[in-house]
């Protein structure tokens, strides 16, 4: 993420000094720099209000002045600056006056009676910093938004995916990685007349009565090798000598770090008790 020359230049720029010729030779000094978009004001109470309606991305603020100092003034932003970011630079004739400065929110200091040269460079820094963050700010509330919406997207389309393969099938499943079902609909318990857990049961575990195991154990050898399957039939046979017969079908689930997660899939009954 990086800055052009014209970004900077057209950054907004406000000057607090309550001395005249303190403000006209910055306001020169900038200008002559190329800088655009400058204002001034000489009373430090206007600053708070001033900052509300332009969010300026950097303010010159002198520390000495009267009826109201910069320390005064940082105060009054952050209880109106809805950001986290305080664009302060202060101009300040005190050295002691410094960390304290720092300490109250502002971001760099330049002194008086000023060197040009490094006035220009701290403005210029400072800028650079605050409109990238301003800059990285944006991109995150675009980021955030673009994956909210992909996620309604996401949704929405398995909303869609689950309401196409309940109308085109008699129930849709889903299980977990240990094979325990973990979504089902549809009339699958009244339509197989047992508990929805015997379908996936481990090939070594007890026989289930009428199933066919050959073909229990064949489905569990596919789910076993993380494999899709297609159609596959399997029969139940009851004591009074009905039989009834089902097509499943499947696909294994993975994450986004390919980690296999379970099962999904649809299933219909082809024959029903005579």
């Amino acid at each position: 993420m990086t800055l052009n020359q014209a970004e900077i230049l057209r950054a907004s720029v406000l000057i607090v000094d309550d001395q005249e010729a303190n403000v006209l030779l910055l306001e020169q000094m900038l200008r002559d720099g190329g800088y655009t978009r400058v204002a001034s004001t000489m009373d430090p109470h206007e600053v708070c209000a001033l900052h509300r309606k332009n969010r300026y991305d950097l303010i010159l603020l002198d520390l000495q002045m009267p009826g109201m100092d910069g320390f005064q003034v940082m105060e009054g932003l952050k209880t109106n600056d809805a950001e986290s970011y305080l664009p302060v630079l202060v101009i300040t004739a005190q050295p002691g006056h410094k960390l304290r400065a720092l300490q109250a929110g502002a971001r760099d200091f330049v002194a008086k009676p000023f060197d040009l040269v490094e006035v220009k460079t701290r403005i210029r820094n400072m800028l650079e910093v605050r409109l990238l963050y301003k800059k990285l700010e944006r991109y995150n509330k675009e980021l955030e938004a673009a994956v909210q919406e992909r996620t309604a997207e996401l949704r929405e389309s398995e909303a869609r995916y689950r309401s196409l393969t309940e109308l085109a099938s008699d129930w849709y499943w889903e299980q977990d990685e240990q094979g325990k079902f973990s979504k089902v609909s549809g009339p699958v318990l009244e339509m197989l007349g047992l508990r929805v857990e015997s379908l996936a049961a481990d090939a070594s575990a007890a026989p289930v009565e009428g199933w066919d195991e050959a073909q229990r154990a064949a489905l569990q050898a596919i789910i076993a090798a993380r494999q899709p399957f297609l159609d596959f039939i399997f029969r139940r046979r009851h004591a009074d000598g009905s039989e009834q017969r089902f097509q499943v079908s499947g696909e294994p689930m993975f994450n986004q770090s390919c980690r296999f997660i379970g099962y999904r899939g649809i299933g219909v009954e082809l024959t029903v008790k005579r």
